[in-house]
């Protein structure tokens, strides 16, 4: 309708942007259930709910933060959707390393490389809290920080397993809504928000995407063919 109109506000794609979304589609991406999600993979993050994917782009909010904003969006086959997986600036992860269970993360946005990040805003259409895409490569802070909860007994974060994010700042789960869509100039994205209560909104899982191996099992696997090549010197 025209007065979602209110909430965004179209910006200027960048000179890079086009270039790099050509070359990162020409990328290997693949589609692998039980791989697992390890620091340095690009991925994308899908609402279990709607099957939407977690998405920006360069149109901010017209109210709030007005920084760039979060949707879902409804297809699974747009670039802007793909996050780089990254630890804290405070407690960096090596690439290729696995996650437990409550590990604290960070989402990098391939394409504008801002920040999975949230804070005290009132998110645009349903008054929960805020969702945007803040900072830079240079530019982090504690907001950007979220922790993977789920409920199995998997001892690592698993590709299509569903996962809760919970804010670390503010203990708000991550979370999107189907009866909350924009119009124009995003029309049919779906509002990304935090909410307090974890639910079916609340939960997520990793598609498509570019997964790094596990840097400890291929160090085990080196480990194991020296010491065979060891054995056979002997």
């Amino acid at each position: 309708g025209g007065s979602d109109t209110v909430w965004v506000r179209p910006g200027f794609c960048s000179g890079g942007q086009t270039s790099w979304m050509v070359r990162f589609q020409l990328a290997f991406i693949y589609f692998h259930p039980g791989a697992q999600v390890t620091c340095g993979s690009t991925i994308k993050l899908t609402h279990s709910n709607s099957n939407a994917r977690l998405h920006s782009h360069e149109v901010a909010y017209s109210r709030g933060s007005q920084q760039q904003s979060v949707t879902g969006f409804p297809s699974s086959d747009n670039g802007n959707s793909y996050w780089v997986v990254h630890g804290p600036t405070d407690a960096p992860c090596a690439p290729g390393s696995p996650l437990r269970k409550q590990a604290p993360v960070r989402f990098q946005h391939a394409a504008t490389r801002k920040w999975l990040h949230s804070h005290s805003f009132q998110s645009p259409m349903s008054a929960n809290q805020e969702v945007s895409a803040f900072g830079s490569d240079q530019q982090s802070d504690g907001g950007d920080v979220w922790l993977v909860e789920w409920d199995t007994k998997s001892k690592h974060w698993k590709q299509d397993g569903k996962v809760r994010l919970r804010h670390r700042d503010t203990s708000m789960f991550l979370s999107s809504n189907k009866d909350y869509v924009f119009g124009q100039p995003i029309h049919g994205h779906q509002e990304v928000c935090a909410v307090r209560y974890k639910g079916k909104d609340t939960e997520w899982y990793a598609a498509e995407g570019v997964y790094l191996p596990r840097s400890d099992k291929k160090r085990s696997n080196d480990a194991a063919s020296a010491s065979n090549s060891d054995k056979e010197e002997l």
